[in-house]
């Protein structure tokens, strides 16, 4: 049995799909109905699945799985949408987002979606794949920066303007234990070793 969270604003639509999972022997371990309450909840609960509303207050569902990823969270997540933009799209696929399955198509697509993902592969609506492959070819590749959180992204630059981690902590407001923390961090994102390498990158960025 998958233990399953959904986050929904709409009360109608989270009863909708709470019944179609219990026909698939699945068991809804918590709802919410705003980003932040559903990164509460996960945390609370600890689901199996994620079935996020890529709309809601708050913080809606793109930045929700962002704040996941960004925190090492890697437990599969399927988005549940009535639309998607082509940016919202490409930064769910690059965030990780292990299913979209439409609204309209949940009653059909749902249960098999889960299945998918839980055996590890990613889920997308047919329609989907042809516009992730077009769009995927015919954009620029992203940098690699574009994988770091906006404050991760502030300590690249100033890298790259050859501050020190004692004057980077006095422009963001904090320790240079935690700047040592935030290069660590970057390192690892964009698999390098020192701040020669981090510096090129973001000045090539900027250029």
């Amino acid at each position: 049995m998958t233990r399953i969270l959904i986050a929904d604003d709409h009360p109608f639509f989270r009863l909708g799909v709470e019944a179609v999972l219990k026909t698939g022997g699945h068991e809804v371990v918590a709802t919410a109905d705003d980003g932040d309450a559903t990164l509460t909840e996960i945390a609370r609960v600890d689901p199996d699945v994620v079935l996020l509303d890529i709309r809601m207050p708050v913080r809606d569902g793109i930045d929700t799985l962002r704040m996941l990823r960004e925190k090492g969270d890697e437990r599969p997540v399927i988005i549940l949408t009535v639309e998607v933009t082509d940016d919202q799209l490409l930064e769910a696929i690059r965030l990780r987002v292990n299913g979209i399955v439409f609204k309209h198509y949940c009653e059909d697509r749902l249960l098999e979606a889960i299945d998918t993902v839980m055996k590890g592969d990613r889920y997308l609506d047919s329609e989907l794949y042809d516009k992730a492959i077009f769009h995927a070819s015919t954009r620029p590749a992203p940098s690699p920066l574009e994988t770091l959180s906006p404050k991760e992204m502030k300590v690249a630059h100033c890298v790259a303007q050859g501050l020190r981690n004692r004057e980077i902590a006095e422009q963001l407001g904090t320790t240079e234990g935690t700047v040592k923390v935030f290069l660590h961090n970057i390192y690892k994102k964009l698999q390098i070793s020192n701040r020669t390498e981090l510096a090129t990158m973001a000045l090539r960025k900027s250029a």
